[in-house]
């Protein structure tokens, strides 16, 4: 049996690997937990939670790792911890280093002599999708945005180019392999997680129908209609496994989604009927209100990622690649703060039992982007079949049972 090390353990993607390994405990006989807060109960007795500080030097996390009784029996580390800084240089230097310091860690204490694999989980930042348009479907071979006098400095690419010199194919440690993650849009729970898609709408569907409002669409109408697809952090979990086991996914880089490709205009009306609410029939019909509203247009900071491959598709000029741009009809950062939505929210909290910090806690500016984008964000997953993954989720449900976690953490009202 193997044992295993989850760093970011109780972020959103850590903890449903957590509990993906721990529901096999004839396959792993450890899972050791890793995070700066052991706040998570994984109510198994498989899981050990250990205290590590990222952003300590490699000797302090050697010594943290020194606690862990098994050490030395550990084949596989899954890497999901990440921080996010106020600029693009910050998060390469900080994620990086704290890559970096945790593999030096390794090392200091032996723990790379039995390690076989390493996944390391990333996202679409890889393709540029937070810059605005990238080609479409984004594929695993697509060219890196790599120069810096056109493009911000990528975290993911400098964590990825760390972790190809410490492990894989001609590196300093061959005997051990590599495999990185491309998620995207993750649904799934973790509490105080910075990106949290599903407890945002969840909070802003309940306080708008508190308001007695139908569920109107805040991001962008142009967005509304067009394509996006998503990551369960359930079924990335249970990919990341899979991986591991599988000869033909070491040293290589995946993109992991649920199957299928959605809309919102597919998706809104069902979390309206959800949350026993219908949607603004005629909510683009009237102009967004203006102390609400918000343009944020991304070309004006850089390229749009498409651009690298305009003139080999044929691209170049064409006016079906309009300049990518962030619309939200109703800010939800501007919303929040809004009296008439804390006093709702303070109302449904209490009368309701919710946790009251909520509202404040939630992420709107990354839901904001989520929803505001002007263009589709369509990947494939054809590498990742032809590797041999059979894995697939609805979105919609993926969504859904998101809501009833939340609803049972008390953050948000119970529907159902």
């Amino acid at each position: 049996m193997a044992s295993a090390i989850v760093l970011g353990a109780t972020g959103i993607i850590g903890r449903e690997l957590v509990r993906e390994l721990a529901a096999h405990p004839s396959q792993w006989k450890s899972v050791h937990a890793l995070s700066r807060s052991k706040k998570e109960d994984f109510g198994s007795p498989s899981v050990q939670q250990h205290h590590i500080d990222l952003l300590n030097s490699a000797q302090d996390m050697a010594k943290d790792l020194s606690a862990i009784r098994d050490l030395d029996a550990v084949e596989h580390v899954f890497f999901c911890a990440w921080l996010q800084k106020s600029t693009e240089k910050e998060n390469a230097d900080v994620n990086g280093a704290m890559l970096q310091n945790f593999l030096d860690a390794l090392e200091i204490t032996g723990a790379v002599s039995k390690l076989k694999r390493i996944v390391l989980v990333t996202g679409c930042k890889q393709y540029g999708v937070h810059l605005g348009q990238a080609k479409n479907p984004m594929i695993e071979s697509d060219p890196w945005l790599r120069d810096e006098s056109k493009w911000p400095p990528n975290f993911y690419y400098r964590q990825q180019d760390i972790l190809r010199a410490f492990c894989g194919e001609g590196s300093k440690h061959p005997e051990i392999s590599w495999t990185v993650t491309y998620p995207n849009d993750v649904i799934g729970f973790a509490s105080g997680n910075f990106m949290n898609l599903a407890s945002d709408i969840g909070i802003y569907a309940a306080v708008s129908k508190e308001l007695g409002r139908d569920l109107e669409f805040p991001g962008s109408e142009t967005f509304y209609t067009k394509f996006d697809c998503f990551t369960s952090s359930k079924l990335h979990a249970q990919f990341c496994v899979w991986a591991v086991q599988e000869p033909k996914t070491a040293n290589q880089g995946f993109n992991v989604f649920n199957g299928d490709v959605q809309s919102w205009q597919d998706l809104w009306p069902r979390v309206a009927q959800r949350f026993g609410m219908k949607v603004k029939a005629d909510q683009f019909a009237s102009p967004a209100p203006k102390d609400l509203a918000n343009l944020v247009q991304l070309t004006e900071k850089a390229p749009q990622p498409v651009t690298l491959l305009a003139k080999e598709c044929g691209l170049e000029g064409a006016k079906s690649v309009p300049p990518s741009h962030l619309e939200q009809r109703i800010s939800l950062v501007k919303w929040a703060k809004t009296e008439e939505v804390k006093q709702a929210w303070n109302r449904l909290a209490e009368r309701e039992g919710l946790q009251k910090d909520a509202l404040e806690k939630a992420t709107w500016a990354f839901t904001d982007f989520i929803l505001g984008r002007n263009y589709d964000v369509v990947g494939s997953m054809s590498k990742a079949r032809e590797a041999g993954w059979t894995g697939y989720l609805d979105t919609w449900k993926s969504l859904s049972d998101t809501f009833g976690e939340l609803e049972a953490a008390r953050i948000i009202p119970k529907t159902h």
